[in-house]
């Protein structure tokens, strides 16, 4: 199929919350607003917003659920989580 892209997420690489993104505090997590798609989309956790802000501060994704501290039985959670995230668009890998 011509013109398909595809993305795979690689969490040993920087990432961070793409800048078309505003994310707005909610008592379940936040609200991600893409400015460029017009699209709303739901973190689910207070602590998947914590990962998705500081992503930009950390060298890599593993480093960065270690340091908001996600625990080790729920890092598969949100590895699939931020795949998604980077799919759509809301964050992205920092070059």
């Amino acid at each position: 199929m011509r013109g398909v892209l595809t993305v795979v997420f690689e969490p040993e690489q920087p990432y961070r919350c793409s800048p078309r993104i505003a994310l707005r505090p909610e008592p379940f997590g936040a609200l991600a607003y893409d400015f460029g798609t017009r699209r709303l989309s739901f973190l689910k956790t207070k602590l998947l917003v914590e990962v998705v802000r500081t992503l930009e501060e950390q060298p890599d994704v593993h480093t960065t659920l270690d340091a908001a501290g996600v625990p080790p039985d729920q890092r598969p959670s949100y590895l699939k989580a931020l795949e998604g995230l980077e799919r759509t668009g809301t964050i992205e890998r920092r070059i």
